[in-house]
């Protein structure tokens, strides 16, 4: 339960580190902003995977799998996770990984901080185009 903690905590500083960066770039759209953006996603995809993993290896229910699969190890559930993790937060959603139980939640949680990181990305990028405007 420790590891839930932890990975919480790294996915919301994950998510406060849009504003609290500093751009040193005088372009549009800053190649850190960019990056911070890339690894937002990375960071997101794989926390919530590892969420979901860590459910599911502990015998809560959060996804259900449209295929049969009979490897129950780690990397197996990991990939599963991970594969629905992105799905989810990049909102494809295809349907072969389908969320039950609580994982219906942490999908709903996913979902929103997917559609919410590409608007603060534009809000980011017009906030700093303004400053190096007013600077000028």
């Amino acid at each position: 339960m420790i590891w839930l903690i932890i990975i919480v905590t790294v996915l919301f500083s994950s998510v406060a580190s849009i504003w609290t960066s500093q751009s040193k770039d005088h372009q549009y759209v800053s190649l850190e902003n960019f990056f911070v953006l890339i690894f937002l996603y990375f960071t997101m995809t794989i926390g919530f995977a590892l969420i979901y993993t860590i459910l599911q290896i502990n015998g809560y229910n959060v996804f259900v799998k449209n295929h049969n699969d009979t490897a129950d190890g780690f990397f197996s559930v990991f990939q599963d996770g991970l594969y629905f993790s992105a799905t989810t937060l990049l909102s494809v959603g295809y349907g072969d990984v389908i969320p039950v139980g609580a994982g219906r939640w942490i999908a709903v949680v996913e979902a929103l901080l997917g559609y919410i990181m590409p608007a603060t990305f534009v809000a980011r990028v017009v906030i700093d185009w303004e400053k190096e405007r007013t600077i000028r």
